[in-house]
């Protein structure tokens, strides 16, 4: 925000409080108020890179970094930095530290394969784990890893295919039968992966191919304790004391390391305050190219949904373990996985709530849209996207209390209830002719969808019961307590009372009663008392209704929002990066700190302040050291930067993503945002705080040294290969 722009809005909100301390609109004439607010909104602009700075590697924005760092690569640095980058199975980013196949993620990353390779008596998520030797690396099964080998645009032939067709319909089924037939011609020329992958909502589609590597051992990884140190109070802030990482290796067809051509080597400083750094991940998912009607929806619709969803799931799993402490360790990475959640989704409200964050995308909205609409030619192929795309919004609007209030499975939905749910669907299957039905449903597959039916529900009664009561409370907030479904399932209890009585009075847990009920389907139905099957009939046709609603407004939305997305490359062309896929982008910025809290936040974090997080809150569990931890081992120089901030651009996905330099050496680990960041799913503002926190090169290489006296793989790290007695 430039110094001009400063000055007027700190203009504006001393006419503000002047109104507000004069009394007008003291007696509900808010006038002055809502005028000055307006005023300051109504000088507020687009930033330059609001849309983020995820670049694609088939659109490297070279220019750009020439006049923005004086730095000009190669194409072979490009290949060289793809090539050394990886895709993880479980939805997370990777990459090449040595020439014999070691490579670094996260530990978040890999925590939920832990526990498949533990041998008898062993807790890896305590003690952490080290390989000793090459042998003694450990095979995690089904997980694997892949290498963005190639990339060739094909947008033409999918666009020519799409546009041949006359319907909403017809063009995705073109479009999705046009994807199929590219992947498979490439899979079947190369051998291995192919991917077709949309941009700009379809307004490009890029054939990516990929080397698969499935033999991944376990070399080293810490404690979950100091790598998720802090824990919820810490996730999604900074400064951060955590240690992130892990290290596998991946391994060829003979069983022997694996060699690539490409890797980063790392890098013997680590970040410095201003340096120039690049992130080279997979970023998962954005919303940066919707429009304003699309954001309002997620802001006063779904993400408020889904927000108290979360809690709603968090308070149950709490007080189970609350009632259940025994269980507390074996649910620690489901409630990591939900708090997390909380955070990210109040985050992102709160972003879509900040009048200024909004504006800011209206200023880009109404900028783009007049760029189309003074262009004859793009205004007849896109004139129309912005109203139709408010229209199904609208749309929506009207069936989603249906469709969240009477949800039939789940995440927060009661197993009862689940069951119930699927025996009126099925009923109501059968009433239709066979071509009407769903798939599931057709007559080659009824025998399995009774096997289902007839097996009765199996459920922990504790963990029902606090499911159950929030599912009606859910219920309640979306429809109201005089809804028929409601008032079915309540019966003018509270919903505590009602969940205790609906369970106890169920038959769907009872094998032979369920069984005569499935038996003589649809009919038994009529006759069944059982409250969860008379709610479930109720909200069947409504919930069926809705779904139909869902499913044409996103089959408009889907080609609005390509027809959007070419309308942005026509007008910007690969000046405004896509939105995230789960696909490789190089996202640039530099190690930069940033105000917080009438303070400033330093660059980096040092060992000293995770001692000092410890000694600071004595007897909380979440700031408690690993038992090797809690001494500083000998030669553990506690100045090391830990911890640091930068300004590159991430969003789920990127969590083990390599920070590199302009040498292509590692000098970080992405794992978090912080709390700035959040907003980040519908735009990227560096200038309200937006930083990405990293595990700096100096502080792992510090840790597995000193620590975990992992002298193998500290020195594998230094010589970019294999010590010699390995």
């Amino acid at each position: 925000m430039n110094m001009m722009l400063r000055n007027a809005l700190r203009s504006v909100a001393i006419v503000m409080t002047i109104a507000l301390l004069s009394g007008c609109g003291s007696s509900g004439d808010m006038s002055s108020y809502d005028m000055a607010k307006k005023a300051q909104l109504d000088q507020v602009r687009a930033g330059k890179f609001d849309s983020g700075r995820m670049w694609t590697f088939e659109a490297a924005p070279v220019d750009y970094f020439q006049k923005t760092y004086d730095f000009h690569p190669g194409q072979d640095w490009f290949d060289d930095v793809r090539m050394s980058a990886l895709r993880m199975s479980t939805g997370c980013s990777a990459s090449f530290v040595s020439g014999d196949g070691l490579v670094m993620t996260n530990h978040h990353c890999a925590r939920g394969t832990l526990a498949s390779i533990q041998k008898e008596g062993e807790d890896l998520l305590t003690t952490g784990f080290f390989a000793e030797t090459l042998e003694d690396e450990r095979k995690i099964p089904n997980v694997y890893f892949e290498q963005l080998v190639e990339i060739r645009d094909v947008s033409k032939d999918i666009h020519a295919a799409m546009d041949a067709a006359e319907t909403d319909e017809a063009r995705l089924e073109v479009r999705d039968a046009k994807i199929e037939e590219i992947q498979k011609a490439a899979e079947a020329e190369t051998g291995n992966r192919a991917q077709v992958v949309t941009l700009y909502h379809g307004g490009r589609y890029s054939l990516y191919i990929y080397k698969r590597f499935s033999d991944v051992r376990l070399v080293l990884a810490p404690e979950l304790q100091i790598a998720h140190f802090g824990g919820d109070y810490d996730n999604f802030t900074y400064p951060r004391y955590c240690l992130d990482f892990t290290f596998v290796r991946l391994y060829d067809e003979d069983g022997k390391p694996y060699k690539p051509d490409h890797f980063f080597n790392w890098s013997k400083k680590g970040a410095k305050e201003g340096e120039t750094v690049f992130v080279i991940g997979n970023p998962g998912s954005t919303n940066r190219l919707s429009t304003v009607d699309q954001l309002a929806y997620y802001r006063d619709v779904q993400y408020p949904y889904i927000f108290n969803l979360l809690n709603d799931r968090m308070e149950a799993m709490l007080l189970y373990v609350e009632k259940h402490p025994e269980k507390k360790h074996e649910m620690k990475t489901q409630i990591l996985g939900i708090s997390n959640g909380q955070k990210s989704f109040m985050g992102r409200l709160d972003g879509l709530r900040d009048d200024m964050l909004m504006q800011r995308r209206r200023d880009f909205d109404r900028q783009f849209k007049a760029e189309v609409m003074k262009r004859p030619e793009l205004k007849e192929k896109y004139g129309h996207v912005w109203d139709e795309i408010a229209e199904t919004r609208e749309k929506m609007r009207t069936v989603a209390p249906d469709l969240f209030g009477l949800r039939s499975g789940g995440l927060g939905v009661s197993l009862l209830y689940a069951k119930a749910a699927s025996l009126a669907a099925y009923a109501d299957q059968l009433g239709k002719p066979e071509e009407e039905r769903n798939p599931a449903f057709k007559s080659d597959k009824i025998e399995l969808a009774l096997r289902s039916l007839r097996k009765p529900v199996s459920f922990d009664a504790d963990m029902e019961l606090l499911t159950l009561e929030r599912q009606l409370k859910s219920m309640v907030r979306q429809l109201g307590k005089d809804d028929p479904v409601v008032v079915t399932l309540l019966q003018g209890r509270t919903c505590g009372d009602a969940a205790k009585a609906l369970i106890a009075g169920s038959i769907l847990a009872d094998s032979s009663k369920l069984e005569a009920l499935v038996a003589e389907i649809p009919g038994s139905l009529t006759e069944c008392r059982d409250p969860f099957v008379v709610a479930a009939k109720l909200a069947q046709p409504r919930l069926d209704a809705a779904g139909d609603v869902a499913r044409e407004t996103s089959a408009k939305d889907e080609v609005n929002r390509t027809l959007l997305g070419r309308a942005l490359f026509d007008v910007y062309g690969t000046d405004i990066p896509p939105d995230a896929t789960f696909t490789l982008r190089i996202a640039d910025g530099v190690v930069k700190g940033y105000p917080y809290n009438g303070t400033q936040a330093p660059v980096n974090t040092t060992f000293y302040g995770l001692y000092d997080r410890h000694f600071s809150n004595p007897g909380v569990e979440e700031w408690e050291l690993p038992t090797r931890w809690q001494t500083p081992p000998a030669g553990l120089d506690l100045s090391t930067p830990m911890d640091f901030v930068s300004t590159n651009d991430i969003i789920g996905g990127n969590s083990g993503s390599p920070m590199i330099n302009r040498d292509r050496e590692i000098v970080g680990l992405i794992f978090d945002g912080n709390i700035e960041s959040l907003p980040g799913d519908f735009i990227f503002a560096e200038d309200a705080g937006n930083r990405t926190v990293s595990v700096h090169s100096s502080g792992i290489l510090e840790a597995v040294r000193h620590v975990f006296k992992a002298d193998r793989v500290a020195r594998e790290l230094e010589r970019g290969s294999l010590p010699a007695m390995d």
